[in-house]
């Protein structure tokens, strides 16, 4: 019920606040294991104070500037994936579906998979649904039922309401045995 409160994109906000809290945590356990390091290495090794702090900021400026450059370093990535994939006829991204009509290999967890060696097979997008089963994206779509009732009259349109209910009732625990 909690669950419900909060859209998808919240929690997902959620997670990426929750994963930068992380990367704090394990950037000051950095900061703290280097100034120990520091005051250690000068009382056993009997450097000056003004070469510790030097040590520490080196180390500091170490961490600011991997931190600076991971965005960048993402964005090459994905640049160099574009590129390579766009003067590559031969891959064919299917991040939305498709279908595989020949028989082809894929990388599969240090295996390798294939698919389409008995006839064309659909690639399709999974998502989790809002009781965190995982399914088709998008496939949750409708389904429409529709009764037709005969009456000759008013009596006996809300006579057979019990029937119609009844109908209706079958339908729906038919369509949930699928699911």
């Amino acid at each position: 019920m909690a669950g419900d409160l909060f859209s998808d994109d919240f929690r997902t906000e959620l997670t990426d606040v929750s994963v930068e809290i992380e990367r704090i945590h394990v950037l000051a356990n950095g900061v703290a294991r280097s100034i120990s390091s520091g005051f250690r290495s000068a009382l056993t090794d009997g450097k000056s104070l003004q070469s510790v702090i030097a040590d520490i900021g080196k180390a500091f400026s170490d961490m600011a500037l991997k931190a600076a450059f991971k965005p960048l370093e993402m964005l090459a990535g994905k640049a160099l994936e574009g590129l390579f994939t766009g003067l590559n006829p031969s891959i064919i991204p299917h991040a939305k579906g498709g279908v595989i009509a020949a028989p082809t290999y894929f990388p599969m967890g240090g295996a390798i998979g294939l698919a389409g060696e008995a006839g064309p097979e659909a690639i399709m997008p999974l998502a989790r649904g809002p009781d965190g089963r995982l399914g088709v994206a998008g496939g949750g779509g409708g389904v429409n039922v529709t009764f037709n009732v005969t009456a000759s009259d008013a009596r006996s349109f809300a006579a057979s309401e019990a029937e119609v209910s009844a109908m209706l009732l079958r339908a729906v625990r038919r369509g949930s045995r699928g699911a």
